[in-house]
Formats: C-alpha cells, sequence, structure tokens
C-alpha cells in the first residue's frame, strides 16, 4: 500500500509553488525576482525552496525540455516486492537524472523517468539501478512525444496551508 503524505507547507510556499509552476523568470537573478514578485527576500525565498526538497515536498526546481531536444530519456519500470518499494524509490531517487518516480498498482508497481546526457549515461545509471537493486529495469524508450502539463494548482490539495 502507498504511504500516504501530508505536507506542511506554509501559505508562502503555496505561493511560491502555485505562482511560478509555469512563468519562472528567465533572468540572471531568477529568484531575485521571484522574491521581488512575493515582497520577500531572495534568502528567503531559497530558504523555502531548499526546506522544501529536504523534507520531500518538492523533488527539484528545474526547467523541463522538449524531449530528445536536449539528452536523451526512457520510461522505466520494475517489479519491485512491496516490502521493497521505499528502499528502492529511494535508491532510485538517489540520482540526480532520475524524476518523476511513481507506485503504481500493476505488475510492474515502480515506475520513473532517466533523463542523461547521452545514451552512454542513461545505460549506466540503468545498470547501476540494477546491480545497486538487484533487479531487472525494463525500458520503454518513447516512440511518439506528447505534451503533458505536469504542473498543477496546491489548492486542489485537501490540507489546509499554515501562515508563514
Amino acid at each position: 500500500m502507498a504511504r500516504i503524505i501530508t505536507p506542511q507547507i506554509t501559505a508562502l510556499d503555496h505561493q511560491l509553488l502555485d505562482q511560478f509552476q509555469h512563468n519562472f523568470p528567465l533572468v540572471e537573478r531568477p529568484y531575485l525576482e521571484l522574491a521581488h514578485q512575493l515582497g520577500i527576500t531572495e534568502e528567503v525565498v531559497l530558504q523555502r525552496l531548499t526546506h522544501l526538497q529536504k523534507t520531500g515536498l518538492i523533488s527539484r526546481v528545474g526547467v523541463v525540455l522538449t524531449p530528445r531536444s536536449v539528452g536523451v530519456s526512457t520510461l522505466a519500470a520494475m517489479r519491485v516486492p512491496e516490502e521493497q518499494i521505499e528502499s528502492i524509490a529511494v535508491l532510485i531517487n538517489a540520482f540526480s537524472e532520475v524524476n518523476h518516480n511513481y507506485q503504481r498498482e500493476h505488475e510492474f508497481n515502480l515506475w520513473f523517468v532517466v533523463t542523461a546526457v547521452d545514451a552512454q549515461r542513461l545505460q549506466t545509471i540503468l545498470a547501476q539501478i540494477e546491480q545497486q537493486s538487484g533487479l531487472k529495469v525494463h525500458t520503454m524508450p518513447m516512440e511518439q512525444d506528447f505534451h503533458i502539463d505536469l504542473g498543477f494548482q496546491l489548492h486542489s490539495w485537501t490540507t489546509t496551508p499554515t501562515p508563514c
């Protein structure tokens, strides 16, 4: 059974995440620009983002590029014994090239995307995951790309933000 995480985020966190999922400023100091727009300091923006990453509420802040425009990627899936799901997910998440790691109710119950600078690095990462986990990684390279908006509004969560 999947573990349910109850996020503890502040009203400021809500603003920070909701307002800048799609229109992140492309300027020399983007966090300073975020700070100006939110009426806070750049230091506070960086502290909040660091906190959200350390607590696992966000995995990263970064660009999402059109597939195959830079580097290579693949969707991967594993059959993981239920009692190992969390430990294998932690192992996989240790690779900075991994994103969108999630559990599914399926024979292949742990799915993730690996993005790398080139095919050789991609294969190295997949081989390391197999070696470290002792489990087979099944890859499903993209044949046709579709645009999926990965952003979502936090107000759709059932939790109420705590004051900042």
